[in-house]
């Protein structure tokens, strides 16, 4: 079973980039879920799915992987591309658009 090193987006529910500094450890599923005929839950009987393990450092999380024998993919974070905006801009002569107010 392989295992998914990766550094958490930030949530689009919020601005702020908490739980985005610590890189974590998941292992990717084994078997598909299924759903229960009963209840109509998704099931799954692999356990490992639940566990997530979190670290200070890329380097933490690979050694820990490596020391414990774990297949694992890395993924790297993509650059975060900041916008410059000015509030400004909104009201400027040239402005391109339809002014709604």
């Amino acid at each position: 079973m392989t295992a998914r090193i990766f550094k958490p987006a930030k949530s689009a529910m919020q601005s702020g980039m908490a739980r985005t500094k610590e890189w974590v450890l998941e292992y990717e599923g084994a078997v598909p879920r299924q759903i229960d005929p009963l209840m109509g839950w998704t099931t799954s009987f692999d356990t490992r799915t639940q566990v997530r393990l979190e670290f200070a450092t890329k380097e933490e999380a690979i050694a820990y992987a490596e020391r414990e024998g774990i297949p694992y993919r890395l993924d790297e974070p993509k650059p975060r591309e900041l916008i410059r905006k000015s509030y400004a801009d909104n009201f400027k002569f040239g402005r391109i658009g339809a002014w709604t107010h």
